[in-house]
């Protein structure tokens, strides 16, 4: 199966995990603020084309700093609010953002795997449908997450075999989200 298989239009979703593919990961740390947002190269950029291929955007995130205590949720919506505005500026848009401040070992069903933030997002966006959607992230959980509700799964990674994920169930795979646009770009636009 190829991307231009999938027949993606306006009644497509992507769902887009944050830290790794919107923003530089801090490993064994969060991003507690604006000063410590960095955004991936050509990320900003893939925005515009994504919003002419797919109908919707969304952002799903755990959180867990919240949780630990390490971080407010003011400002993580405030990195959020910069960021959606960063992103405006390159002209594209992202319609919702959903976060879990859950802790790993609380199972929390709004924590990746657990499908609530999805859940949410299609109460907040009736016209959603997860068999016409794509759910682009670099983890285990980010692909548990999409298998779970019957996404595409896209893993955004360009070292698979560094994250112990050959066993994990995805669809295609890009090393950046700006190579998933281009290939996106040639298959639609």
């Amino acid at each position: 199966m190829s991307l231009k298989d999938l027949n993606i239009d306006s009644r497509w979703t992507l769902f887009l995990d944050r830290d790794g593919i919107i923003n530089r990961l801090r490993v064994n740390d969060y991003v507690k603020n604006w000063d410590e947002f960095e955004f991936l190269p050509g990320v900003p950029e893939s925005f515009p084309v994504l919003n002419r291929i797919f109908g919707r955007l969304i952002i799903v995130t755990n959180q867990q700093g919240i949780g630990k205590g390490i971080m407010e949720p003011g400002l993580v919506e405030e990195v959020h609010r910069r960021m959606l505005e960063a992103i405006r500026q390159k002209g594209g848009d992202i319609q919702g953002i959903y976060y879990c401040p859950a802790l790993e070992k609380d199972r929390d069903p709004c924590r990746k795997p657990g499908t609530g933030m999805a859940h949410q997002a299609r109460r907040d966006f009736p016209q959603i449908e997860f068999s016409r959607s794509v759910m682009a992230g670099d983890s285990a959980g980010d692909m548990e997450f999409g298998r779970r509700l019957g996404m595409v799964n896209v893993l955004i990674t360009a070292e698979p075999h560094k994250k112990n994920l050959k066993e994990v169930p995805y669809d295609f795979q890009f090393c950046d989200l700006p190579a998933f646009t281009a290939e996106l770009k040639k298959c639609y636009l």
